[in-house]
């Protein structure tokens, strides 16, 4: 799928082979924060995951991509979360694994997942909920026209401390 594919890197669907890297980045405690996590993950639970996420996005109302380089090899993962159809809008949740940052690999997923959300979902908006002092994400999805549209104010409880949470959205432009 073309829409999948950019100049740098591309998205695709979870494959058994990624069992390494999601046990590494999802037991990487600098992103529990941003993924609601609190304990780690055994290899049994992701290896059961991995079976289950061919889940259609209808059925599931969720979908998480594998970003890759230019190499086919992962940086990172995109995700599409609480997909309603009825309303026609999805969240987006992004991961650049720390030594792939900075490379302009998350500018690309984020731009290749809004072109694929809203046409093949045909969702009318996005949502990212994005902690106050996640200044790279929230350039991130600034640059790309997301708008922040409220503050939940001390939403998140994160090293004895709470911290607000931004609600940013980006709403389809109509032609």
């Amino acid at each position: 799928m073309a829409t999948l594919l950019g100049k740098n890197i591309n998205l695709r669907a979870l494959e058994p082979e990624d069992l390494d890297f999601l046990f590494s980045t999802e037991n990487d405690e600098s992103f529990w924060e941003i993924s609601n996590t609190q304990a780690p993950y055994s290899k049994y639970i992701l290896r059961k995951y991995l079976e289950n996420s061919h889940q259609d996005i209808y059925e599931a109302k969720q979908y998480r991509f594998v970003i890759c380089d230019i190499n086919n090899i992962p940086v990172g993962l995109i995700d599409l979360f609480e997909f309603n159809p009825l309303n026609k809008r999805v969240g987006i949740g992004i991961l650049i694994t720390s030594k792939n940052q900075t490379k302009g690999y998350g500018t690309e997923a984020l731009e290749m997942i809004i072109d694929y959300a809203f046409t093949y979902l045909n969702v009318h908006q996005l949502f990212a909920n994005i902690t106050s002092d996640n200044l790279k994400s929230i350039s991130l999805f600034e640059k790309c026209d997301f708008k922040k549209v409220g503050t939940k104010k001390d939403w998140v409880y994160s090293n004895s401390t709470f911290k607000d949470e931004i609600l940013y959205q980006l709403i389809k432009k109509h032609s």
